[in-house]
């Protein structure tokens, strides 16, 4: 049997359609396909592997727990658990912490806390959710809902109630919506699949006020942003506002599916035991090779480089811009970086992927018109230098027709 492109269409269920370049080994930031080519990774997974590929610590760690033990129930509890949610709650705002497998579930966990902790203290009408448009917060029904784009939500039946959207980055759309029916707001502390939007500092302290004035939470979904991918441990950091409750995932286990949702605990006794659960959750692998990958990147040398290597992308980017003249805008933050075509090439952002894929370059796009890049937070100067040398061969094509 061979694992190729054609076999996907042949076993697996049609909802991707992924590249017919299978990479079967990894090393840093460069990876290698069935056919030996070698590609130099700026899209890490989305934002996930934020060490690269086979990172020597998560090895270690993931063959030293895979020799004691995998799997526990959340029956009882486990060390590597316990150590990450110490470490956790020792370097954020938080005092508790849940464990997922995924964003989308630690955005599930958040939610339904928040609700819980509204009617809890305020009474059934407490149920509003104000999220915003553009945004995205995991693929669960109650999770897609509450993401700002309709496209992934519709045609699925009737959607869980009381969720509106506002504008993201207009402070009087959220002063039109909010009330004391409101229990929560939901934001990205820099908006992702919606186009790399940062927030303005006045939009996020105006946020926080807001929700303080109504008695309502405010949830930061840091699924993308967190663990140094902006720069900062987590992008609160570095705004200035801390969140009542915060999702991180992705980057959380460099590769290895975990999640988890952070909280005070006045917030978290409202999830009483029974009220909310995991099969997966906390167990010790995911948890253990999150640890690795924690330690490395909660490192000031680690932050700063991120800092370091946005500027060496940026200004790659903007010189590549200045001779083909395709982008209206370089924005977003550490390393999670939007280049936003013109006019000229609007809703050609798959053509740009593809053309870089042609060249040796894993991108992404975030929308039709946003060329999306996430490489590893440590990616060697030289990759970055030798990625956007490929991406410009692959403007040049695409320019040149």
């Amino acid at each position: 049997m061979s694992a190729n492109r054609e076999l996907f269409d042949d076993v697996m269920v049609p909802n991707y359609s992924p590249s017919a370049v299978i990479p079967v080994r990894g090393k840093g930031s460069r990876v290698w396909d069935q056919n030996a080519n070698e590609l130099i990774d700026f899209a890490g997974g989305i934002a996930v592997s934020c060490l690269g590929h086979c990172h020597p610590a998560l090895v270690g760690a993931l063959k030293d727990q895979g020799e004691k033990i995998w799997h526990l129930s959340n029956v009882m509890t486990n060390e590597p658990a316990l150590r990450l949610a110490k470490k956790l709650v020792d370097n954020t705002f938080a005092e508790k912490v849940y464990f997922a497998n995924s964003g989308a579930e630690s955005n599930e966990a958040a939610l339904k806390l928040a609700r819980r902790w509204a009617i809890d203290n305020f009474g059934e009408h407490k149920s509003q959710i104000i999220a915003f448009k553009q945004g995205f917060h995991g693929r669960t029904f109650f999770t897609v809902t509450v993401g700002g784009q309709a496209a992934y939500s519709d045609g699925f039946g009737p959607k869980p109630g009381d969720i509106v959207h506002a504008e993201y980055n207009n402070l009087d759309s959220v002063k039109a919506l909010i009330s004391d029916n409101t229990c929560a707001v939901v934001m990205e502390p820099l908006q992702g699949e919606g186009g790399i939007v940062s927030p303005t500092d006045d939009f996020a302290k105006g946020v926080r006020e807001l929700c303080d004035q109504h008695n309502a939470l405010l949830i930061y979904d840091e699924v993308q942003t967190g663990v140094g991918r902006t720069g900062d441990l987590y992008a609160y950091m570095g705004l200035d506002v801390t969140p009542d409750i915060l999702t991180t995932a992705k980057a959380l286990g460099g590769g290895f599916p975990i999640g988890a949702m952070l909280t005070t605990t006045e917030i978290a006794k409202h999830l009483k035991i029974g009220t909310h659960g995991s099969t997966y959750g906390g167990n010790p692998l995911a948890c253990a090779v999150a640890e690795a990958a924690f330690d490395t990147v909660n490192d000031q040398a680690v932050l700063d480089g991120v800092k370091h290597r946005e500027q060496l992308l940026k200004s790659g980017l903007e010189k590549i811009n200045e001779k083909y003249q395709v982008f209206s805008q370089i924005r977003g933050k550490g390393l999670l970086v939007g280049a936003v075509l013109t006019d000229a090439y609007q809703g050609r952002a798959k053509d740009f992927l593809n053309a870089a894929m042609d060249q040796g370059l894993m991108s992404l796009v975030a929308g039709a018109s946003i060329i999306r890049f996430t490489p590893s937070l440590v990616i060697p100067e030289e990759d970055i230098a030798e990625g956007l040398a490929r991406f410009e061969r692959a403007v040049e094509t695409i320019v040149n027709g």
